[in-house]
């Protein structure tokens, strides 16, 4: 789902990787970012079920004055791209202000996240979700679980990826 059906094979290929690492290296910690909250938790859930010693200690995610996710990506896109890219985080603050206001439908959360990335068309959006933050599955309605919305677009070719708590 969501990054998983953008990317096949993505999330398979980074478990493999991180579990061999972590048989060599034996650490007591590992660190991940928030910027990619699907990895984050698929990850988390690989730790458990295949009982690895090691506590994964969320990083929240860093970002660009404009309040775009920092990103090695990020340097591929021209200026107009760059701009546009910043979207993505409007969107977010805007599905985060309205449940923040006592919205509580996801449909209408995601709709005013759609809404914001329309007015930038070299946003091609992927995927705009409001999910269980613990499960990744998505809710109809904000019902006092912690959530948190998911935004996915390629921008000029580049894929870009982004999350808020709401």
């Amino acid at each position: 789902m969501l990054e998983g059906a953008v990317r096949p094979g993505h999330f398979r290929g980074v478990a493999t990787i991180v579990a061999k690492l972590f048989n060599v290296v034996a650490p007591d910690r590992a660190y991940f970012g928030e910027k990619d909250f699907q990895q984050l938790r698929v990850i988390q859930r690989m730790v458990r079920d295949l009982f690895f010693e090691v506590e994964i200690v969320p990083g929240p995610t860093l970002r660009e004055p404009d309040g775009l996710a920092m990103s090695s990506r990020n340097a591929r896109l021209s200026p107009e791209e760059r701009e546009a890219s910043a979207a993505l985080y409007r969107a977010l603050r805007e599905g985060a202000s309205l449940a923040a206001d006592g919205e509580r439908d996801a449909g209408a959360l995601t709709e005013a996240m759609r809404r914001v990335c329309e007015d930038y068309p070299t946003v091609e959006l992927q995927y705009v979700a409001v999910v269980d933050a613990g499960t990744l599955e998505p809710l109809p309605t904000l019902d006092g679980r912690p959530a948190r919305a998911l935004i996915a677009a390629s921008v000029g070719g580049t894929h870009l990826i982004d999350n808020l708590a709401l």
